[in-house]
């Protein structure tokens, strides 16, 4: 029983390894996926559409070696301290539920919509969500970062991405 007893409490008092294991699978996953892209680096050059997720999925291996050797060293995460935080309040679900929801949304309407107009709503979703009541202003900024999105990543980095119907017209 002492054993059983020992585990959960080392488990408990190292509990950040959990991050650590998240993390590792999270970089391994996204390096894997970046590594098996098919692209053409004659026609690229070395700065293309491999480079960022390979750059993030090293990242996040490195981070997730550095925090498991500081927790096992004795680091341990400090409570939120900050003024501006409440801890007795409880978490807001409404937002947390709205930014899912478009998020979903987005994803669901990109390859019907396209991107431009998929971003555009998700953009202006995630504005509303997080409080933004500007319906002047919110729909245009969210049009242009939709559309600036795209182009820098179709038409600058090579990225495909779906135009949808708009394409034409614009």
């Amino acid at each position: 029983m002492t054993t059983r007893t020992g585990r959960r409490s080392w488990l408990r008092e190292n509990s950040e390894l959990g991050v650590c294991v998240l993390l590792l699978a999270l970089g391994v996953l996204v390096l894997t996926d970046a590594l098996a892209m098919d692209v053409d680096v004659a026609r690229r050059g070395p700065v293309g559409p491999r480079t960022v997720p390979v750059a993030v999925g090293a990242g996040l291996l490195a981070v997730a070696a550095l925090l498991a050797v500081d927790v096992l060293r004795g680091g341990r995460g400090r409570a939120e301290t900050g003024e501006d935080v409440d801890l007795s309040e409880p978490a807001d679900r409404r937002t947390v539920l709205l930014l899912t929801g478009v998020f979903l949304g987005a994803a669901v309407l990109i390859e019907p919509l396209g991107f431009p107009a998929a971003g555009a709503l998700l953009f202006w979703g995630a504005a509303f969500a997080l409080g933004s009541r500007r319906t002047d202003r919110d729909p245009l900024v969210a049009a242009v970062l939709s559309l600036v999105t795209y182009a820098v990543f179709d038409k600058l980095l090579g990225v495909p991405l779906p135009g949808g119907p708009l394409m034409g017209v614009l």
